[in-house]
């Protein structure tokens, strides 16, 4: 089935466009060693780099921040 026949409510349709227009970062804050989501519009990209560093997280450390609901998000302006 391709996309043409995918059918989404117009709520959920509303999304999938924001969804185009964001971007993000997950990793491990370099100090406090939490799990960090970064999260803002494409036009915020440059302010990323303003930013501490972000390490890489594994799945097993971003799963086990997401059950013990240990994630940190941040909104990029």
């Amino acid at each position: 089935m391709n996309d043409d026949h995918l059918h989404l409510p117009p709520q959920l349709a509303n999304l999938e466009a924001l969804g185009g227009q964001l971007v993000w970062r997950i990793g491990k804050d370099d100090l406090s060693d939490e799990v960090v989501v970064r999260l803002g519009y494409a036009s915020a990209t440059p302010r990323f780099a303003h930013l501490p560093r972000l390490r890489s997280a594994t799945d097993q450390e971003l799963q086990a921040a997401l059950e013990a609901g240990q994630i940190q998000i941040e909104w990029v302006d």
